[in-house]
């Protein structure tokens, strides 16, 4: 029995799509091994997001391609669909594949497997043109075991000045309505707790097929499904939260009321070279309408700090919107240059220094907004799904619908159950609560 072991780097979609790949190799015969063990294969599913996201992939392929006796290298994902040639010639790599025939990687594989060692790597990448299908794979699973990611989109059309991704990842295409329900239905007869449907521009979902489904659609058919107690949704563009799905989180307490916008600038004239699609006035408008329909509901965000061109006074303006904005969590990334993006070659490029600096005075208001929406629960009752008991204090922690860490005594066993509990005070990271049976 061949053994292989497997590396991800990068987003959810990432990890979703390396479970899905362990599951077709764990269900063709092979033996799924720790990266830090012996095995005949490994598999690096990689990043280019930001350079430290490739060159981190980079190291990874060697220290892998290193090891005695050489092991088959596979390196799948963003990083050789958007760059097959380097990747093809970093030594040791034997077998590339893109964003796309993951459903193949068995196959491949074991064509590789066949081949000479020393014969050059198979480079089984190709273009993603418009039209290309979903890859209906198995959803993946997280390391609590309790909670499944399901893809259900893939690609982007939005080509933001500094994001590589649309031409790594290619152009929209979306899962089914029918394998959707397939899948939940699996993942429900499974007994997973909580279902987390996500894509690389979530947003779009459908909106490749002229009159076709949209998101609501495909939330309404996976709450369709009995026996999942909670869905969440992964990230959104503010300008793409329907109407018709703030409906579904206040009439259906199964999708969980937390929404994840990435902001990216908090000021218009960076959002202008960003080449994002709103402007602060029309975020905020946003916010607004959907607190107004949803007033329980977690907001988390991306912010970007120190992209090209941004003065000291583009940033104290976004430091000021983004504290009106009251988000829960603050997901802070200093721009990273991608070649090939327009932003890599605009004018004003700032050192890391001054990106670093402004990273840590976005950081503080992170911490405000955190503090003050985990204050604002205090003494309410919330839902919590169990994930384990802490080694360090001996206390359950688990996630509230929108997303808050809670940590709670029992001598009981919670893992992956669901209870009410009471929250009562600030601790750590989250919340300290008592559960209510």
């Amino acid at each position: 029995m061949k053994k292989i072991a497997f590396y991800t780097l990068g987003c959810k979609v990432n990890q979703s799509d390396t479970a899905s790949m362990e599951k077709l190799f764990r269900d063709a015969g092979f033996e799924i091994v720790g990266f830090e063990d012996d095995a005949d294969i490994y598999l690096i599913n990689t990043c280019v997001v930001t350079n430290m996201g490739q060159s981190k992939s980079r190291k990874i392929i060697h220290r892998a391609a290193r090891k005695e006796p050489k092991p088959l290298i596979v390196v799948t994902g963003c990083y050789p669909q958007a760059a097959p040639d380097e990747v093809a010639h970093i030594e040791g790599v034997d077998l590339l594949i893109g964003n796309q025939d993951r459903s193949k990687v068995v196959d491949l594989v074991r064509e590789r497997l066949g081949e000479d060692p020393t014969d050059a790597p198979i480079n089984a990448v190709h273009d993603l043109p418009v039209g290309s299908g979903f890859e209906e794979l198995d959803a993946a699973v997280d390391a609590s075991r309790n909670r499944a990611f399901l893809k259900i989109q893939e690609g982007c059309d939005q080509y933001c000045a500094y994001c590589i991704i649309p031409y790594a990842r290619g152009h929209l295409r979306s899962r089914s309505l029918e394998n959707i329900k397939e899948e939940v239905a699996r993942l429900a007869a499974e007994n997973y707790k909580e279902v987390v449907l996500i894509g690389i521009h979530l947003g779009c979902y459908g909106k490749e097929i002229p009159g076709g489904p949209r998101l609501s659609d495909a939330v309404k058919v996976a709450l369709s499904v009995p026996g999942v107690p909670r869905f969440r949704l992964g990230s959104l563009e503010s300008v793409e939260v329907e109407d018709e799905l703030l409906k579904l989180m206040v009439e259906n307490p199964r999708l969980c009321a937390h929404l994840h916008l990435p902001l990216q600038a908090g000021c218009d004239a960076t959002l202008a070279r960003m080449h994002r699609p709103y402007d602060t006035a029309k975020f905020a408008q946003l916010l607004q309408r959907i607190r107004s329909l949803v007033p329980n509901v977690a907001i988390t965000t991306d912010v970007i700090v120190g992209f090209p061109g941004e003065t000291e006074e583009d940033f104290q303006k976004s430091l000021d919107f983004i504290r009106q904005c009251r988000f829960s969590k603050i997901h802070i990334f200093p721009y990273s240059q991608r070649k090939g993006t327009p932003a890599a070659t605009m004018p004003g490029q700032l050192s890391n220094k001054e990106k670093q600096e402004r990273v840590h005075r976005l950081e503080a208001i992170d911490q405000e907004g955190n503090l003050a929406y985990r204050e604002a629960q205090l003494g309410t009752e919330s839902s919590v799904l169990w994930e384990r008991r802490n080694k360090d204090n001996g206390l359950w922690e688990g996630l509230t619908p929108g997303y808050v860490r809670v940590y709670a005594p029992s001598d009981e066993e919670w893992k992956g159950k669901i209870s009410a509990v009471r929250l009562e005070s600030i601790f750590e990271d989250g919340l300290k609560g008592a559960i209510i049976k």
